[in-house]
Formats: C-alpha cells, structure tokens, sequence
C-alpha cells in the first residue's frame, strides 16, 4: 500500500520520540538511520488515506485528471502566447479536489503518496506545462510542511483546511537578484526585524512561480540579529507591503506568472515565522524532502516530452507528401526516430515510477536525496532530447507558432534551471563514487 504524501502517521505526540518513516509527510528526525543502509524498518506503516480516502472521494481520479488535462491543452497555447495567467484551470483544479492530494487527511487533505502526486503531475503537464508547475509546487509546500510538522500547528491547520475549502496555493519565495538561489549557499539579502507584534519583513524576490494566484508566499529570510538566523516566514498577499512585479517575460513556462515579489516591511504576527532556526541547522536536510522536489520535476517533463511526442505521432500519420503517395509515418528512418523517443520516454517511465515505489514501499535507499537527483538529470535530459529528436524529423513545421512542437521544445528546455541543477548533481555523483566529502556550505 503506498506511502502517503499528508498523513502524519508515526507521530506520537510532544514528548514522545519521532519515528523515522519512509513518507515524504512522516514527521522527519535529523537523526537518520545509519548511511549508506536502507531504511530500518521491515515493512511500511499501515496506511489508509491513499486506499479510502482517494477511492471514496476520486474513485476516477487518472480519467480525471486525463479529462482535465485535454481541457487544459484547449487554452495552453493561448496562455503561452500572452504569457497569461490559467485561473480557470485553478478552479478546475479546486472543484475536482485535486489542490489538496499533499494534505493531511486530519485537515480534509488525500494524503496521496509519491506515485500517485508524480502521474497526476505529469498527466496535468501533458495539457499545460505551466498549469502542472505551479501545481507542482504548491504540492511540495504542502508535503514538506506536513512531513515536518516544524510550522506552528494552529497556522499549519488553517492553510490546510483553506487549501481544502478554497483556492487558497502557496509557494516559496527564496530566490534573489544579488543571491541567485540559496541552494548555491550564502544569505538571504531578504531582512526580518523583530518588532513588538512579530516582524517585519523586506526583500526582493525573483521568480515566484504562480504569483498571481498565491494567497501565501513562504519567504526565505534572515534575521537582524547579530548572529543571524535564517528560515521561512509566511507572507499573505493581501497585507500592507506587497507587490507583485510583473517582471516574468520568458522563453518557455510563460503562464506560470513567475514575477517578483517586492516586500516593503510587511508586518506578520510571530507564529508566522514558520521555521527559524540558525544557518548552520540547515546543512541537513531531510532527504525525502528533497527527493520529492526530484521527483516531482521529471514527471512534469516527462509529460511534456509526451505531449510532444503524441502531436508528432499523429502529425506523422496524418501529413502525406504527395510525391509519397503515403503518410511519412511510413517511411523507415521516421520510424527509426520515432522509436527512439519511445526508448528514452520508456526509460524516463521506469526510472521515475521504480523509484516513486520504493519509496512509497519503504524500501528505498537512506541516500534517496540523490538517487532521486540522478532520477531527474537522466529523465530530464531525456525528455529534451526525445523533443528536440521531433524538431529535427519535420524541420520548420515544428518550429511554426501554430504547432505546439515548438511550445513544448520551450518548455521541456526549463527542466534545467530547477534546483538541483545538472553540474550540482553530477558534482554530489562524482564525490559520492570517488568517497570525497563536501566542503560545509557557508551561509
């Protein structure tokens, strides 16, 4: 039975030890077991969420999300073209209680785990890329904070239950213009000051993926303090402070409304400083965690590259030359290339949904954080040559506007920039194979 994605199964309470469970939600300790050994224990908790709660509530949860999907790619086009924003998906979405499957079923959530979160990305991403990007990480807020349970549980309930009742995502704002992203390491130039009802925050930050739809951003911050510390501080929208720069003109991803988010001492109350704590306490992460981010991705980009492949195949069926007298389907060295796509999207299939079991089994590695890194170097790379095989095989109809092959070419070419990029994975491969260290980060 798969491990869930937002139940808190294993936790017993305050005072009482945490369990170390192989769930991107189980309550996670900085004390792992021990390297290079699979998880200790012998078989998965008892899970009910993604066997009852999913079927009773989304008996047809795939034909759902494959109907939605088709409607999503009805407006795809038009969103990158404007570079505007898909509400209506969003609403979509909400009513067919597909915005809470990262929830705890305590809070109304479906607590769905890894394999079911990466085929309900990847279907979504098949019909708007965009659409699936912002969903996906609105899912990983929602499962890294359930696994955790570090946020204070009062605010943690109430973004839960609105995320159920409403249309209510959120999303991480971490990136800066002078930083980069801190998974390169450094501080945050973003500054929360201690006042007397909370703190007061101010920054800039670049590339908040869904900013035109996020009720919340989980700000990365630094203290004033002398010894600064560093966390996430939850920042509603519509409080005195914010604003959204619509700064966001890029090559693919267009509707993901990835502006800047400007913060002008926005004033929070104190528990929505959700998880604080000095720099050199963040040099462990949990792994699962970051296996999720992983994950999550390659099966974004494998949905694209499928995409690309799908309007291929019929275009291929269906585009007869008339000095073949045929389909150029026919032809042996098309279908040569066409099969190879199949191979390496075949390949992507594997490597993906293999490790999402495991996991879901309990049976992955305690290294998992970077074998699901591994996963999204070769299923990304992957996919943008499976899509860029397409380009090649028709020449300038893939590249034309009104083919999607060329959208899909932008989009897959964004699997690049997401933390942790090709050089840091390949990097942690190497260490890891040669038994090299590496250096402390320096926050």
């Amino acid at each position: 039975m798969p491990v869930e994605l937002g139940r808190r199964k294993g936790y017993r309470g305050k005072n009482e030890q945490k369990l170390f469970l192989p769930s991107i939600l189980a309550p996670y300790t900085l004390t792992p077991p021990n390297p290079g050994v699979k998880s200790q224990m012998s078989k998965p908790p008892v899970l009910e969420a993604s066997a009852t709660a999913t079927t009773k509530f989304l008996p047809n949860l795939f034909e759902l999300v494959d109907s939605l999907a088709a409607d999503f790619a009805t407006r795809a086009a038009t969103h990158d073209r404007d570079s505007s924003f898909p509400f209506k998906n969003f609403d979509t979405l909400h009513k067919a209680k597909l915005l809470s499957l990262t929830i705890p079923v305590e809070f109304g959530g479906l607590a769905v785990g890894y394999t079911t979160a990466c085929k309900v990305i990847e279907k979504i991403a098949s019909g708007d890329a965009s659409t699936a990007l912002v969903l996906t990480m609105h899912y990983l807020q929602h499962a890294n904070a359930a696994r955790h349970r570090r946020w204070h549980p009062a605010v943690y309930e109430k973004l839960c239950r609105e995320s159920v009742e409403g249309i209510a995502l959120l999303n991480a704002a971490r990136v800066e213009p002078e930083l980069g992203t801190p998974a390169r390491g450094g501080l945050p130039a973003t500054i929360a000051k201690r006042t007397l009802d909370g703190w007061s925050i101010t920054g800039h930050k670049q590339y908040t993926t869904g900013s035109p739809i996020l009720r919340y951003f989980v700000v990365w911050a630094r203290t004033n303090d002398d010894e600064p510390q560093v966390g996430s501080f939850l920042v509603p929208r519509d409080i005195p402070g914010v604003k959204i720069a619509e700064t966001w003109d890029h090559l693919g991803m267009r509707a993901t409304g990835s502006h800047d988010l400007i913060l002008a001492d926005v004033c929070i109350p104190p528990e929505y400083a959700l998880d604080v704590r000095p720099a050199k306490a963040w040099s462990q992460p949990d792994p699962l965690m970051l296996a999720a981010g992983s994950l999550l991705l390659s099966a974004l980009y494998q949905g694209v590259a499928t995409a690309a492949r799908d309007w291929l195949v019929e275009y291929l069926n269906e585009r007869s030359p008339t000095n073949l007298g045929a389909s150029l389907a026919t032809l042996p060295n098309f279908q040569t290339a066409v099969g190879e796509i199949e191979a390496l999207l075949y390949a992507n299939h594997r490597l993906i949904y293999s490790l999402a079991a495991d996991i879901d089994r309990g049976e992955h590695h305690t290294n998992v954080n970077l074998s699901a890194q591994t996963v999204k170097y070769l299923a990304t790379s992957n996919a943008i040559k499976a899509v860029e095989i397409g380009l090649q095989l028709i020449g300038n109809p893939g590249l034309s506007k009104k083919n999607p092959l060329e959208r899909h070419y932008r989009d897959v070419l964004c699997s690049r920039i997401h933390t942790p990029q090709n050089d840091v994975i390949c990097s942690a491969l190497g260490r890891s194979a040669l038994k090299i260290k590496k250096l402390a980060n320096v926050h």
